[in-house]
């Protein structure tokens, strides 16, 4: 029985998502430890596509925006690698993520065609819009806060003002909405294996996602059952 050569794993996540900020860490480490024997495609789902709706009508009876900061602060304390500013969504308060993860999809069509020194930059532009939210309370949904990322990253503008004005970006979020609808994924964060069979959703410690890599690399086809 031959092991597999690598993995495929799609990641759902929204970036404004308090759980896979704290969660970025298990992401991380999964590419350390796994290296090329996994292959994550990093997808986005807007569960926080309106925040007006979500958050300030959502929590409306459990005071709104303020209370739901107090909730973000609470969960970024249980996590000693990150922070929660105390302006990030009791002040400072993003109308859409669908915004921050158009963005994105640029910075992906901009690396996909850059040389392949590039390889990496959307893992770190989609930690740096997650930090500059969170960490440093800045509107990641306004074009200047999203320039100010990709020139603190070294990236050209044009590429991604270029994807981002004739319509790639937003056929490329498009086909992550369509994964989401195709694969049923409920929620951020969210890791997809063995070709939709089996998902992780929510705060899944480390040693669960680990373990069920560990089986799928070791089973030869996507038909055979594990004992995991």
């Amino acid at each position: 029985m031959t092991p597999r050569t690598s993995l495929a794993i799609d990641y759902f996540s929204d970036v404004l998502c308090v759980w896979a900020y704290c969660g970025q860490i298990r992401i991380d480490e999964l590419c350390r430890a796994f290296g090329d024997r996994i292959a994550i495609r990093y997808r986005f789902l807007s569960v926080f596509g309106n925040t007006p709706r979500k958050i300030g009508a959502g929590w409306a009876e459990r005071g709104g925006f303020e209370g739901y900061a107090a909730h973000v602060s609470s969960v970024a304390a249980r996590f000693p690698h990150v922070s929660a500013h105390a302006e990030a969504w009791a002040r400072v308060r993003p109308a859409s993520s669908s915004a921050a993860h158009l963005f994105l999809k640029a910075v992906q069509l901009s690396e996909d065609s850059a040389a392949p020194a590039a390889s990496g930059l959307l893992e770190k532009a989609i930690w740096a819009t997650r930090c500059a939210f969170f960490g440093e309370a800045r509107d990641v949904a306004t074009r200047p806060v999203q320039m100010e990322i990709a020139e603190q990253l070294g990236l050209s503008r044009s590429p991604i003002e270029a994807a981002l004005d004739d319509g790639r970006a937003f056929a490329a979020l498009c086909e992550d909405n369509e994964a989401q609808l195709t694969q049923k994924i409920e929620g951020s964060p969210t890791l997809v294996f063995n070709e939709g069979r089996q998902k992780l959703y929510g705060n899944v410690g480390y040693r669960i996602i680990q373990a069920n890599i560990e089986e799928l690399l070791r089973t030869p086809d996507a038909q055979t059952g594990s004992w995991c």
